[in-house]
């Protein structure tokens, strides 16, 4: 099964081409082929096309209204349109996204790549909302894991799940291929652009690294799955379409590389470091109809 979305990548000296960046095909969801895996190694990220099925995109999506609505310092709304931003905890506030961590789709990709001994380290929802959702800047995961956390090494994987589609209109993640190769780039704390603390990294490093390896516009039907790196730069433009576009986002951590120091809250970075034990493939469904 292919994608039907683009994956757009451009570049100063167009030495990237866009067949660099289709969607491998996948043939087994919980565990990675070796050209997936080697994909992943060269890009620093790699999608995952119908990784989740469309009833299973809505048994997640039916819990968001009421876990938005919840006043609740885990729920980082915008700046200035005060809509919800980004959800987190979700895991601790809500058995279907209980569920959904400990999914196979998602851990068994995870422990090919980072090891067996993982913890959870983030969970959330970003939600782009139409028509207010505000810029993520470009930074990388890990100079916040590092700079905040304490976190030694670039080790943590972003695991991401497409709940709307996402498209070039509606905030689509950018990716800058091959950008984690030198390890991490100069950042810093940016308290001043939107309601949410970033490390991000300068206009000058980004136009740099895009020389080199161009932008990646990350969209696909809902239930696309995604996963990269600690040192993948990444970003994302408002949103001025009047669609929502909202993500799943699962950081997963080896537990050897685990937290150094309890800056932030347990809802940005988790202090239960019990590894991760993947549940049925049918989980999210099987548990639904029985609640039915």
């Amino acid at each position: 099964m292919r994608a039907p979305p683009d994956w757009r990548a451009h570049s100063a000296n167009d030495s990237l081409s866009r067949a660099e960046f289709d969607p491998i095909e996948v043939t087994d969801p919980m565990r990675l082929s070796e050209e997936q895996l080697d994909c992943y190694r060269r890009d620093g990220f790699l999608i995952l096309p119908g990784l989740f099925a469309p009833a299973e995109v809505a048994a997640l999506c039916a819990e968001l209204p009421a876990l938005f609505a919840e006043e609740t310092p885990a729920n980082f709304r915008e700046k200035h349109s005060g809509q919800v931003r980004t959800a987190m905890g979700l895991h601790r506030r809500n058995d279907v996204f209980a569920r959904l961590v400990r999914h196979p789709r998602l851990i068994g990709p995870a422990m090919q790549i980072a090891g067996d001994r993982l913890y959870v380290q983030q969970v959330k929802v970003n939600m782009k909302a139409a028509f207010g959702g505000e810029v993520w800047q470009w930074h990388y995961d890990f100079a916040t894991h590092h700079g905040e956390d304490g976190v030694p090494e670039p080790l943590a994987l972003n695991l991401h799940v497409f709940l709307d589609d996402v498209s070039e209109f509606n905030g689509p993640l950018y990716f800058i291929p091959r950008s984690h190769r030198n390890g991490p780039v100069p950042a810093c704390l940016d308290l001043q652009t939107t309601s949410y603390p970033l490390w991000v990294v300068d206009n000058d490093t980004v136009a740099a690294l895009v020389a080199e390896g161009g932008i990646v516009s990350a969209t696909g039907p809902a239930g696309t799955g995604l996963i990269f790196g600690d040192c993948l730069v990444h970003g994302s433009p408002p949103n001025m379409s009047p669609w929502h576009r909202r993500i799943f986002s699962l950081i997963v951590n080896p537990i050897e590389n685990a937290l150094t120091r309890h800056q932030r809250p347990d809802h940005q970075h988790h202090r239960d470091l019990t590894p991760i034990e993947p549940l049925d493939d049918d989980c999210l469904l099987r548990n639904l109809a029985q609640a039915s």
